[in-house]
């Protein structure tokens, strides 16, 4: 199968494309002469992203709880050549634990940790062989350090750890890297949505990083396209905080 994004440069396939460090990741990679597919349930914003990046960019919906959808994106990407898998895609609820409920549980499963493995899994036969094949996959710091009414989120993300560590083992011998990046706080919707009401608790999360500010979504970006070249061909199985020093190993 041959699309517009052509054959002749490395093609990273970027999921929760819509989002915030998604969408900086996209135009990151994009900027670093990276064809792009930009997936996302979201696809009219990924579809206008990919638009506003113009030439080798183009938009796939998936949704990461559907089986169905996740393996026909993945059979469009390895098609068109995937060398590089950027798992962003996520959800979060946050609450006390005590009223939270299963059905929050299995969905931030299906989407945040089922759904990225079964696209790895779908993948993984033409990342083999390819040249310089990486996997990324944006987790969470706090799946590293815990976080007060985040505890189904953060089970979900840390199961990526996990994912990732044993991954980069099994595949060493293929070239094929995998590793996990966890942000911390991040300027964007997410922060926006459940701090917009809280300011002062906002100045306290602040306060609390090191750097003292809020990582921006091109901080992230920044780190994933590098774990995504050539340069870092022989740094895997390891999780990075992009925290602002928050979050320390």
């Amino acid at each position: 199968m041959t699309t517009s994004l052509g054959p002749s440069l490395p093609l990273a396939l970027v999921t929760g494309a819509a989002g915030d460090v998604g969408a900086a990741t996209a135009a990151r990679m994009h900027a670093d002469g990276w064809r792009v597919l930009l997936a996302d349930v979201d696809v009219a914003a990924a579809q206008a992203l990919a638009d506003d990046l113009g030439e080798r960019a183009e938009a796939a919906y998936v949704d990461l709880s559907d089986d169905t959808s996740v393996r026909a994106l993945a059979a469009r990407a390895a098609a068109d050549g995937t060398t590089a898998l950027v798992s962003c895609a996520g959800i979060a609820s946050v609450g006390p634990f005590v009223d939270s409920a299963p059905p929050t549980w299995e969905l931030l499963h299906r989407v945040n940790l089922r759904g990225p493995m079964l696209l790895t899994q779908a993948l993984l036969p033409a990342l083999v062989g390819a040249a310089s094949p990486r996997i990324v996959y944006v987790a969470s710091d706090s799946a590293r350090a815990g976080a007060a009414h985040e505890a189904a989120y953060a089970a979900s993300k840390a199961g990526l750890l996990g994912l990732a560590k044993s991954l980069a083992r099994e595949h060493a011998r293929d070239g094929i890297t995998v590793n996990v990046v966890c942000p911390g706080p991040i300027r964007g919707r997410m922060v926006d949505r459940h701090m917009a009401d809280k300011p002062a608790m906002l100045d306290k999360l602040v306060a609390a990083i090191p750097s003292r500010r809020l990582a921006e979504p091109e901080d992230v970006a920044a780190t994933i396209a590098w774990l995504s070249s050539p340069d870092a061909a022989y740094v895997t199985g390891q999780t990075v905080s992009v925290s602002g020093g928050m979050t320390m190993h």
